[in-house]
C-alpha cells in the first residue's frame, strides 16, 4: 500500500515538473510559499482581526487553531512519521528554488496552516472564505511546484488544518 502512495505521489510530482514548470511560476512560487512561513500571514491576520471589536473572536480561535495545528503536525506527526522531502529522493532536480527546508515533510506545516485558518473562516462564514482558500490552495500548490513536498503530505496538511479548525472553532462557540 505504501509503495503504491509513492507511485501516486511521484506521479503527480513528475506531472507538475512536466507541465507546469516555467519561468513565471519559477518567480511566483517562491514568492507565494512565503505567505506560508512560519504561519506568518496568517498570525497577521489574527492580529488585525482582534484589533476590530467585531472579528476579536475570530482573530482569538485563528491564532488557537494555529497552536493545535502546529503542535499536532509539527510537534506529533512530523516527529513520527520523519518522512524526507521529495529533492532528497531526485538527484536531477535537487536545485531548490527556495532555501532548502530542514523539517521533515509529513504533513505540509504550511498547507495544514493554511487551511486550519481558511476552515476558521468557513465556520464563521465569512464574506472572506472563499479568497483565504484561494490563497491557501496557492500556498499548497507552491509546496509542490517547489519540490520540497509530496502530494500526500499537502493532502494530509489540509485534512489537518481543517480538522483542528473545526475542533477548534467548535469548542471556543461552546465557550465564548
Amino acid at each position: 500500500m505504501i509503495d503504491f502512495l509513492k507511485k501516486i505521489d511521484m506521479k503527480i510530482l513528475n506531472f507538475i515538473n512536466a507541465h507546469f514548470k516555467n519561468n513565471f511560476l519559477d518567480k511566483m512560487m517562491p514568492f507565494i510559499t512565503v505567505f506560508g512561513d512560519m504561519g506568518f500571514i496568517w498570525i497577521v491576520l489574527a492580529v488585525v482581526l482582534m484589533t476590530k471589536q467585531k472579528y476579536r473572536e475570530m482573530g482569538v480561535v485563528i491564532i488557537l487553531t494555529l497552536m493545535f495545528t502546529t503542535i499536532m503536525g509539527e510537534g506529533v506527526i512530523k516527529n513520527l512519521v520523519k518522512r524526507k522531502r521529495p529533492f532528497t529522493n531526485n538527484i536531477k532536480d535537487n536545485a531548490l528554488l527556495i532555501r532548502k527546508p530542514i523539517t521533515y515533510s509529513f504533513p505540509s506545516g504550511h498547507t495544514a496552516s493554511s487551511f486550519a485558518v481558511a476552515g476558521v473562516f468557513i465556520a464563521y462564514e465569512s464574506s472572506l472564505s472563499i479568497y483565504i482558500t484561494i490563497l491557501a490552495v496557492l500556498i499548497t500548490f507552491s509546496r509542490l511546484y517547489l519540490n520540497v513536498h509530496y502530494p500526500s503530505d499537502v493532502l494530509f496538511g489540509g485534512i489537518l488544518g481543517m480538522t483542528c479548525s473545526f475542533i477548534i472553532t467548535y469548542l471556543c462557540l461552546r465557550v465564548m
